[in-house]
């Protein structure tokens, strides 16, 4: 019960997760700003900001739900920390795996941008209720593609459990070569989820300031900061056990290999970030759905015809 406590809370749980949300926070900040010809922060800026942030005062809008406005930041925080626990990290079992863990993965990771929705909506702000809008627009558009890509692997897999996949992959490396298109959905999905650009239409701050947080400040805005950055170590690392099903024996040796695959898969999104301008939400609903989601339905028909001919 002790160990449990420990690996929820502290490690790999609560504690580590915070911890490396804002190491990668500060690689991608870095790396994006190198790759546009400028310095980027110091390492402890993202720290920095939290602590501004919970030293700020918190102002709560007059005509609001003042206990669900409070609330919806710990829940964004707490499901992101939930699907973390799922996720292998030195190995290929994570701390609770069991058969079907991955659509309780995404489960968990739907919450995020669903308390992002009633943030905005709740917020009785014409830019939160802007945001908030284009917010779930989007989740109807990357989220059927990004489910497909994640779940097509788990088909040729043949099971539906993260840890099962990663031990699958990892007897059969040269397997993952047939999932490549799957993984090239799978991280403009995540693109869209994390909404970075050119996906980040929901929180445009030339346009609607902060989306829907506008309304949100002090310490409430640093957990859903927090819970943001959490959000792209869990999916990183989901990405990572998923596609690059590299691990070893050692502890020590396979927890290196994950903070390698971590910040290949950050490099990739920074990247990505850095060579793209905004796009228009109706032009990210029609890419999601005329190029994305045909893709990965592709993928899936693949992975469906391949799992009756490749020797297994």
């Amino acid at each position: 019960m002790a160990l449990a406590i420990f690996n929820i809370l502290v490690f790999p749980g609560f504690l580590f997760l915070s911890v490396y949300a804002l190491a990668l926070e500060y690689v991608d900040r870095k790396m994006y700003a190198r790759l546009q010809n400028r310095k980027g922060p110091p390492w402890f800026q993202p720290l920095a900001d939290f602590i501004k942030l919970l030293g700020k005062e918190t102002i709560i809008p007059a005509d609001v739900d003042k206990p669900v406005f409070k609330l919806l930041p710990v829940f964004t925080l707490a499901a992101v920390t939930s699907a973390f626990l799922y996720v292998p990290i030195w190995g290929t079992n994570s701390l609770f795996p069991f058969e079907g863990d991955l659509i309780v993965v995404l489960y968990l990771l739907t919450i995020p941008t669903l308390t992002f929705f009633l943030a905005g909506w709740l917020s009785n702000s014409l830019y939160g209720a802007i945001g908030s809008v284009r917010t779930v627009t989007q989740l109807f558009s990357y989220e059927v593609p990004l489910f497909m890509a994640l779940l097509s692997p788990a088909i040729l897999a043949d099971t539906w459990k993260i840890s099962g996949m990663a031990e699958f992959y990892q007897a059969h490396p040269l397997y993952i070569l047939l999932n490549l298109p799957a993984f090239i959905v799978a991280i403009i999905a995540i693109q869209g989820k994390l909404e970075r650009v050119p996906f980040d239409s929901p929180e445009a701050e030339t346009e609607i300031v902060a989306g829907s947080f506008v309304e949100y400040s002090g310490r409430l805005f640093a957990i859903f900061r927090m819970a943001i950055a959490a959000e792209l170590v869990v999916v990183a690392s989901l990405a990572g056990a998923i596609f690059f099903p590299v691990f070893a024996a050692n502890p020590w040796l396979g927890f290196l290999i994950y903070l390698l695959k971590t910040l290949i898969i950050v490099a990739i999104l920074a990247v990505f970030k850095s060579i793209m301008a905004r796009i228009r939400i109706d032009q990210m609903v029609m890419f999601c759905w005329r190029y994305l989601a045909p893709l990965a339905i592709l993928q899936i028909i693949i992975n469906l015809l391949l799992k009756g001919v490749l020797p297994i």
